[in-house]
């Protein structure tokens, strides 16, 4: 049977920068918990497909201060350590539920003592303590493609200097070679955060981010659902971009008119973005809501697992979501085979879901589309205890489907090259499709903060890139700190308020480190010792050339 079309996950693994910046419950413990909780299960299930001789073919993005935090030795071995104090702990329950006479209880809790011990052994023996590698090995063996990111996930949009850009793509590119030993073809821009060219309100001509990704010989980004929709087909790829986009508050490079295309953008197919050198795959949203929607999406099964009850001892998870709006206190025992059963029939349903829409579009268009399911990789294991068994059990299906090839992003827009250039609006996948979760009310003060060291770091570089080696090496170290400073994380923390106070303070953090390394600088007397102690807080981007911060 001739296959009518392809999909791929597309996977966004990000975890904030947290290296020796606290612990429980807001620090390092967020990169322990999504390691155990989704990477290690993750790589153990797309091995385990790959020794099936199986074909997973899964996109997945690990962004480079993600990559770098898990290379880091410190957090590899503090790692070890919260996986030790994890099998310490859930053994203590094991003793006190036989005492309560809980046997269900002390079943599960036998359960999770199994489940933490294979993953240690995992980590220790199967991936020899680096996970980084195991996911090289899988992209070199042709199972995945691993993409990248802006290098601390920096809001590009929203960054005032065009310098900040590239060293934000730069900086992360240079972190993949040295983690991967090769080039990445494909990047998420972070919170999937994209703007067309524009003129500032100082004169300034400001490209289109395509251009940036195009300048770094990236080919292909990824995007929301409105975004490819709300957009609007403007010709052939070889030729002008032009299209309606409504009002806007910025004098756009794009001439706008009222065109209308005569068939809709549609996320099934892959479009170039102003010009024939940069592509753009927006996220499939019926396969999406299967697993975002709160009402109907298959985390909030009744079986399975509930996040938020905890042991008030452990810490340990052992209830199951039970119903809708079910009170806490009325949550009843988790059940693994009640779940795992559950997963099966999630799988066979979203596995039709795919294939029937797959049909769908061939049959109304004539056309091989794709359909990209994007998540964030985190949703997975850690979220939703049950979702990388039930990822597997996804690919292994299509892996065999006599419809639906699986692919990678890269590989079907190689064989299957965009026709059609797009003119994409301005926006993100954050509420609203704006960018107004990171920049509302409640963080209108980080910005101005972000953009005079943007214009610090300028002049710094301009006036020293002569400099002596005690200069640059200072340089580099506040390039660095630049970066940390413009991670969305903070202002998303902020607005979100899981963390308000942990983000606003590592902000503030970093932007104190920063300045101190400019006045060393500016007063002529580069502070070589200070920028070796942030350095041995930071260990983040080794290569790092505070040239690369650049028009």
């Amino acid at each position: 049977m001739e296959k009518h079309g392809a999909f791929t996950f597309v996977l966004h693994s990000h975890i904030p920068y947290t290296r020796q910046a606290g612990r429980w419950p807001h620090g390092e413990e967020w990169v322990h918990e999504a390691a155990a909780e989704t990477y290690i299960p993750l790589l153990n299930q797309l091995n385990d497909l790959h020794e099936e001789g199986l074909p997973a073919n899964i996109t997945l993005e690990l962004t480079p201060i993600l990559v770098e935090q898990l290379a880091d030795k410190d957090i590899q071995t503090n790692f070890v350590t919260y996986l030790n104090y994890q099998i310490s702990a859930v053994e203590k329950d094991v003793n006190r539920f036989a005492d309560l006479n809980e046997p269900h209880f002390e079943f599960l809790a036998t359960y999770y003592h199994a489940w933490y011990g294979k993953i240690k052994r995992d980590f220790v023996e199967r991936y020899a303590g680096n996970l980084i590698p195991a996911f090289r090995k899988l992209q070199d063996e042709g199972l995945i493609e691993i993409a990248t990111s802006a290098a601390t996930h920096g809001y590009l949009p929203l960054l005032d200097r065009d310098e900040s850009i590239n060293l934000q793509l730069e900086t992360g590119i240079n972190s993949y070679k040295n983690h991967f030993g090769r080039s990445p073809r494909a990047i998420w821009l972070p919170e999937c955060a994209y703007r067309p060219g524009y003129v500032s309100e100082d004169g300034r001509t400001r490209p289109g981010i395509e251009e940036f990704l195009k300048r770094h010989n990236l080919k292909l980004f990824f995007t929301e659902t409105h975004m490819i929709e709300g957009g609007r087909p403007v010709g052939i790829a070889a030729g002008d971009a032009i299209g309606p986009y409504g009002a806007v508050t910025r004098r756009y490079l794009v001439p706008f008119s009222e065109v209308k295309a005569e068939v809709p953008a549609s996320t099934y197919q892959p479009y170039y973005v102003s010009g024939p050198d940069v592509a753009v795959i927006g996220r499939n949203n019926k396969t999406g809501l299967q697993v975002w929607s709160d009402e109907w999406g298959y985390p909030g099964e009744y079986d399975y697992r509930d996040f938020h009850k905890k042991d008030g001892n452990s810490g340990m998870r052992y209830w199951r979501i039970t119903g809708a709006r079910v009170d806490l206190a009325e949550k009843q025992a988790y059940h693994p085979d009640w779940a795992a059963f559950k997963v099966e029939q999630h799988a066979d349903h979203y596995v039709q879901l795919v294939e029937r829409l797959s049909q769908e579009y061939s049959n109304e268009t004539g056309e091989y589309g794709l359909i990209s399911a994007n998540y964030d990789t985190e949703l997975f294991g850690h979220w939703w205890f049950e979702g990388v068994d039930w990822l597997a059990g996804v690919l292994r299906r299509l892996a065999k489907s006599d419809s639906v090839e699986l692919t990678t992003a890269s590989a079907y827009l190689e064989e299957n090259p965009p026709q059609t250039v797009l003119n994409l609006p301005e926006g993100s996948w954050g509420a609203g499709g704006t960018h107004f979760v990171w920049d509302n009310t409640d963080t209108h003060w980080v910005w101005p903060i972000i953009h005079a060291a943007e214009k610090r770091m300028k002049d710094a570089v301009e006036q020293h890139e002569g400099g002596t080696e005690a200069e640059h090496k200072v340089l580099n170290q506040a390039a660095r700190e630049l970066l940390l400073l413009q991670s969305s994380d903070w202002p998303f923390l902020i607005t979100t308020g899981q963390a308000k106070e942990y983000a606003i303070q590592r902000f503030q953090q970093h932007v104190d480190r920063f300045n101190s390394l400019l006045e060393s600088i500016e007063a002529g007397n580069p502070d070589l010792e200070l920028a070796d102690q942030l350095w041995e807080k930071d260990k983040v981007f080794p290569s790092i050339d505070f040239r690369w911060f650049e028009e």
